[in-house]
């Protein structure tokens, strides 16, 4: 019998045993053999269409639970024409580890 037949078809996230560590996957639950579940995710990359699906056995099944169904956030409003707020700095030039050293000796 199959006991997590309840999730099909929906986003989950599953926390499974690999080996001494407890891993996190998320996808569509796509199938449920009895002995192990399967989950699937459709995604682009690089223009290209991908499919990933995999298999993990029952026993090495931690924690399963749905999630809601991703959205992708509104691109932000644009101005056209006007330039961005320039962005108060927090830090000053000493504390920055991004900024170049002033008294630091040219290679040759």
């Amino acid at each position: 019998m199959a006991r997590y037949s309840a999730f099909l078809g929906r986003r989950v996230e599953v926390h499974y045993r690999a080996g001494d560590i407890v891993m996190p996957a998320s996808g569509t639950f796509a199938a449920d053999s009895g002995r192990s579940i399967f989950l699937e995710e459709h995604f682009e990359q690089r223009g290209q269409q991908k499919h990933f699906r995999w298999e993990i056995p029952y026993q090495c099944i931690v924690r399963i639970e749905e999630k809601p169904a991703t959205v992708e956030p509104a691109p932000a409003p644009q101005n056209r024409g006007a330039s961005p707020a320039p962005r108060e700095a927090t830090a000053s030039s000493s504390e920055s580890p991004l900024l170049p050293l002033k008294n630091h000796p040219k290679e040759a």
